[in-house]
């Protein structure tokens, strides 16, 4: 039977919303799922529905959502669904809500030097296969200055400062540009890279949303064979995120 997924874009024009959920339906279609694409925040109203798809990718920038609908995929992660997504269209969503926050893994604060700095994304060795045979790579984009959790697990950094600014007074950092976390029995995925659709359609970073897309799906299946799906049934008394905040 084939998985199913969801695309929900929208948000600022300037990240080729779209044009970047075009690309990843067809990586989605050429993996045999079923692929249902939106331009509407509501999609996240239903929650069982939610719930229903072995991926959710949201690829929307700088917006406003309703925290019933965050709650939603919150309850429908925890619960197997995978999340899996790129760039300012995961971790530059919503930047007045940290439970997206929270479940992500982290959030966007500084791009230093815009668009169009040249650095190195470097793969790191660990524990997880997901980067296996990729080697290190120049991109020329935004590189993302992240603030995010320390439970995931780093995939790929970039060494910061390579432009110079108020940051650059600190010791060098490796920032983390793919990372994987889990949220209750579901996987989620986030690559920093993705800037515009020509960023996304580079072949290094088409083949980690690839993969980062099957993995996160994977949960679904899992979950669905625990003993102990209940665990995370009610997100809202696990997290903490309670409507009196």
């Amino acid at each position: 039977m084939k998985k199913s997924a969801l695309i929900v874009w929208g948000g600022w024009d300037g990240h080729q919303p779209e044009q970047v959920a075009d690309i990843f339906k067809e990586i989605l279609e050429e993996e045999n799922f079923q692929v249902e694409v939106s331009n509407s925040l509501d999609s996240y109203a239903d929650k069982e529905r939610l719930k229903t798809f072995d991926l959710i990718v949201p690829h929307w920038t700088m917006g406003q959502i309703e925290r019933k609908y965050v709650l939603n995929i919150s309850e429908a992660v925890a619960a197997g669904v995978g999340l899996a997504g790129c760039h300012g269209g995961m971790c530059d969503s919503f930047r007045n809500n940290v439970d997206w926050q929270f479940m992500t893994g982290g959030n966007w604060v500084a791009h230093p030097g815009n668009d169009g700095v040249d650095y190195t994304v470097n793969i790191k060795h660990s524990s997880s296969p997901l980067l296996k045979g990729i080697s290190d790579f120049k991109v020329v984009s935004e590189q993302y200055y992240l603030h995010y959790d320390p439970a995931v697990e780093v995939l790929a950094t970039t060494r910061f400062p390579v432009f110079d600014g108020p940051h650059s007074a600190n010791k060098a950092i490796d920032m983390p540009v793919v990372w994987t976390k889990r949220w209750g029995h579901g996987n989620v995925f986030y690559n920093s890279l993705g800037h515009q659709a020509n960023i996304v359609a580079m072949p290094e970073v088409s083949l980690i949303m690839r993969r980062g897309f099957l993995w996160a799906a994977s949960g679904k299946a899992q979950a669905e064979n625990s003993a102990v799906n209940s665990t995370y049934k009610n997100v809202r008394t696990y997290t903490g995120m309670g409507d009196s905040q």
